[in-house]
């Protein structure tokens, strides 16, 4: 109320249209905010922000090492950020990538541990591609359901993460469990040498996996921008009555979305297990998938914007944990972190989308 007879009511009203100008610095704005607002916890705990904040530059990209820590960080949410951001051309979510990261590793698990004695070079792409089949199979699964029977692929898919991680437990307390190590955790058997994948640079732990990353944001740029199955996704995500008349089978679009997606996140799972732990284990994955999400939205859903807020991520999982250790914050505080830049993501794309409007009545 403002005196006795007036009252403000506020209320957002969609924008005919953004400048690109704004919808490039708005991410920017984004992130900017959200370090200003993490900066309230850290004077808080009297620690200088600034330092806090170098601390997180030094950590993620310093020297060698930490560049390539980030990027091995970076590899996994990058693969993941596209499996949620390609559905969303189709106008389909996928909140599967957990699961069906966790399903790429268990494939690939399973012919590293089966063919122990196969060419390394064989062994290695046999491993790709049954990481890619076993995720391709786990996303298709909710597109199936969504195209065929209007069940909703965001519930399905989700659920389905659950799913994953229990199977994941059940084979290594079961029937992939290394009985005969001295490991006496629940983990499969260690990988031959010939299934593991190369690193990229001696010393580091970045391995092939980011080539994986890089292409396969290219090659869904190309589908989408130039090739006629792009033009049918974005015609289903734009409008699916116009894509049923002019003869586009809107089904096979949504499970072809789904399934590209799920194969897509599996490699993420593939290359953690064949380059990094070299062996299945239950806790394969530290949320990856979850955090695909917001590094879908910061990318706005664009392939090569996805590589970006992979790296954004990746430099502050790395970083963080480098300001944790050197201005010894509580690790609570970076997860803070990353959530204030999911919030203000989610605001900030809000505010893209709509404009503030200030109604007073007297």
């Amino acid at each position: 109320m403002l005196g006795n007879d007036s009252s403000m009511r506020i209320q957002f009203e969609p924008r005919e249209g953004t400048s690109p100008i704004f919808r490039v610095l708005m991410p920017i704005i984004t992130i900017l905010l959200a370090l200003v607002v993490s900066a309230i916890p850290l004077l808080y705990l009297r620690v200088n922000p600034l330092i806090a904040y170098r601390s997180i530059l030094i950590g993620s990209c310093g020297d060698v090492y930490a560049v390539s820590e980030t990027l091995v960080k970076a590899i996994p949410l990058i693969l993941c950020g596209l499996a949620v951001a390609f559905p969303l051309a189709a106008n389909r979510s996928n909140i599967g990538a957990e699961g069906q990261y966790l399903m790429g590793a268990f494939g690939a698990s399973v012919v590293a541990l089966a063919l122990p004695q196969w060419p390394g070079w064989l062994l290695m792409c046999l491993m790709t591609l049954a990481g890619f089949a076993a995720g391709a199979f786990w996303g298709w699964i909710p597109g199936f359901l969504n195209a065929k029977f209007k069940i909703s692929e965001i519930i399905v898919s989700l659920m389905m993460n659950y799913i994953a991680f229990n199977w994941i437990a059940f084979m290594v307390y079961g029937a992939l469990r290394d009985r005969e190590g001295y490991s006496n955790f629940p983990v499969s058997p260690k990988f031959a040498r010939d299934a593991w994948f190369p690193r990229l640079i001696e010393g580091t732990r970045l391995h092939f996996g980011i080539v994986f990353a890089l292409l396969a944001a290219i090659v869904l740029y190309v589908i989408l921008k130039k090739t006629r199955i792009g033009y049918e996704i974005r015609v289903v995500g734009a409008n699916p009555q116009t894509a049923e008349y002019s003869g586009i089978d809107t089904s096979k679009i949504v499970m072809l979305v789904m399934s590209m997606a799920g194969g897509l996140a599996a490699l993420a799972g593939v290359g953690e297990v064949a380059a990094l732990h070299h062996q299945l284990r239950q806790d394969i994955s530290i949320g990856y998938g979850y955090t695909a999400i917001p590094v879908a939205m910061l990318g706005k859903g664009h392939p090569l914007g996805v590589i970006l807020s992979g790296l954004l991520f990746a430099a502050l999982f790395v970083g963080g944990s480098n300001m944790q250790q050197d201005v010894g914050v509580p690790a609570a505080l970076v997860s803070i972190i990353q959530a204030l830049v999911v919030l203000f993501i989610i605001a900030g794309d809000t505010l893209q989308r709509n404009r503030i409007r200030i109604i007073r009545h007297s």
